[in-house]
Order: C-alpha cells, then structure tokens, then sequence
C-alpha cells in the first residue's frame, strides 16, 4: 500500500472519528451506540435536541473546511503562488462586505446572499489580481496587495457591526466566524454549492496541473490559458464566498491545508483536490470542536484557532518564498 492510499485512508479514518467525537460531546453528552439508536427510532430526546442543534453545525464545519482548502489549492493553481489563500488576500472578506452590504439594503433577498458573496468574492480576486500585475506575479507584492485589500474590506464590513451605539448583529454573523446556531437550511446550501464547487474543482485537476508548466507549453498542449484562468478562479471564488456566506471569514485554511497535502500527496491536482478537501474538513472540524469543549460553556471561533495556527504559518511560508526567489 502507497503512502498516498495511506494518506487518504488515514485522514479519511481521523475526519470519521473527529465526526462522532463532536456530534456526541458537548453541554450535552451521548453515547456512540445511543445517538445512532436515537437518530434511528427518533425517541431519544437528547439525541433530538444534538439533531437540531449541533449537527448542523458539524455538517457546516465540514464543508466549510473542504471548500476553503479546495479555493486555496485552485487560486495558488492560478497565480502559482504557494501564498494565496482566499483569507489572507481578501477574497473572504470581500464576499462577506458585499453580501452584508445588498442584505442590508435589501433584507428580503437574504436567501440570495452566497450569490452577492459570489459577486464580492469575483471583486475582490480580479482587484488583487490587477493591483498585483507587474510584469508578472511577485509572491510578495500579491500578499502585500492582498492584506490591503482584505484590510479595506474588512473595515468596511466592521462599520455594519454598529451603527450609533447599538450593535447590528444580524449582520455580525456575517463577519464572524462563529458556526452556534446554524440550522438545516444553511446546511442545505452550503452542502448544495459547495458540492457542485467541488466537482467542477476535480473535473479541473487536469487543467490545474498544466498551468504549473511555462505558459508558452501550457498554449502549445491546447490549454487556452486565459479561459482556465477565468474559470479556476471563478470556482474558487464559488467555495470561499459561500463558506464565508454562511461560516464566515475564516482565514489561512487554503494556505495551510494545500501546503500539507503536497507533503503527503505530491503535486498532482487529480489527488491533491480530493485530499485538501478532506484534510480541509478534518481541520476546521477539530478547529471547532476544540473551540467548543475547551473552555465550555464559552466558546472560541474556528477563526481565532486558525489565526493563532496560521499567522506562523504565514511567516513561515514568506521567508520560504524569500529564499526560493532570491528576494
């Protein structure tokens, strides 16, 4: 057995076991063997209030982590950058300003808001991508670049937050990255678009893989370079504004999930997709979990745990690209 099929099957075994661990620990606590029971006959009532309350929140979590590192691994495709990631340049937090923003003006089209997180998260990706051209992508100026602008639109964001001195909270949700309280109609759609970003991303390994190469060889294997570009990211931009859409702003998820699949899986987007989106959940899953038990009844957001493993990592990944580019 290959240490790729041991990849997958340990990450697969550990997400499985992080899965019960969660749905049955908690403020309230239930056996492996009776929450199955009740969720077959139905008659348990701890098991139905874990039903309507924290699975949901877990399924959420899940999916939050596969489409973020799944975006991660798409926009670093793009820009060949080991360092985009659609928190740390901003993409996150523009679909979440634009979404805050039309939900605001407009309340009633509050279903249609991972659409205006679309639209947010596409302004976001083409300012960075824009701002950043200079005779090609420097690794450097496309974080600089990107914390600005996740800057800008993060302070935009917080300025929906109050207004006078009364605190908006409907729309903090937004902004925040808490997953308490969910309900089975966000599951309903995040599982909805972030399945179909999913797929597209692995019917798009194939094109991922021949960006890694010179563009002129890219052109001469039949890749129209431009188009591929345009619709990785259009993918991209799909999972990490619907992620943000309903969990938030939950940054450093595409940078540090793809950079440990590589390790485990190699280059390859056929296996790196499939494995980043399973690893993905893993981590926001136990990101959640551990934020939720740790100093309970409070709680700590995925986003503070991912900050306090991500900032290093961030460091960590630009003094690598330092050396690498001579800069």
């Amino acid at each position: 057995m290959n240490k790729t099929v041991l990849s997958f099957l340990g990450v697969t075994i550990l997400l499985i076991a992080v899965t019960i661990f969660s749905v049955t620990t908690g403020s309230i606590e239930v056996k492996v063997f009776e929450f199955f029971q009740g969720m077959i006959t139905g008659t348990n009532e701890k098991v139905e209030v874990i039903k309507d309350l924290r699975l949901p929140r877990v399924i959420i979590a899940i999916f939050t982590g596969a489409a973020l590192a799944v975006s991660g691994v798409l926009l670093q495709a793009v820009m060949k950058n080991p360092l985009a990631d659609a928190g740390v340049i901003g993409i996150s937090s523009g679909a979440g300003f634009v979404s805050i923003l039309i939900v605001s003006i407009f309340p009633t089209l509050f279903f249609w808001m991972p659409l205006f997180a679309f639209v947010g998260g596409a302004l976001a990706c083409f300012l960075v991508y824009s701002l950043s051209w200079k005779s090609g992508l420097s690794p450097l100026r496309l974080i600089l670049v990107g914390i600005a602008i996740n800057a800008t639109f993060s302070g935009l964001s917080e300025t929906f937050n109050f207004r006078g001195s009364y605190s908006v909270t409907s729309i903090s949700q937004t902004t925040t990255s808490t997953l308490t309280m969910k309900t089975w109609s966000d599951v309903e759609i995040i599982v909805l678009y972030v399945s179909i970003g999913l797929i597209l991303a692995i019917f798009l390994a194939s094109a991922c893989n021949v960006l890694a190469l010179q563009e002129k060889t890219a052109k001469n294997l039949g890749l129209h370079v431009t188009r591929a570009r345009l619709f990785i990211s259009a993918v991209a931009v799909l999972l990490a504004a619907v992620s943000t859409a309903i969990a938030g702003v939950i940054a450093f998820v595409g940078l540090l999930v793809p950079h440990t699949s590589r390790q485990f899986v190699g280059t390859d987007h056929k296996r790196l997709i499939p494995f980043s989106a399973i690893l993905g959940a893993l981590l926001i899953l136990s990101a959640d979990t551990l934020g939720r038990t740790i100093v309970a009844p409070n709680e700590i957001p995925a986003s503070i745990i991912m900050a306090i493993i991500g900032g290093p990592f961030l460091i960590f990944m630009l003094r690598k690209s330092d050396k690498i580019h001579g800069s």
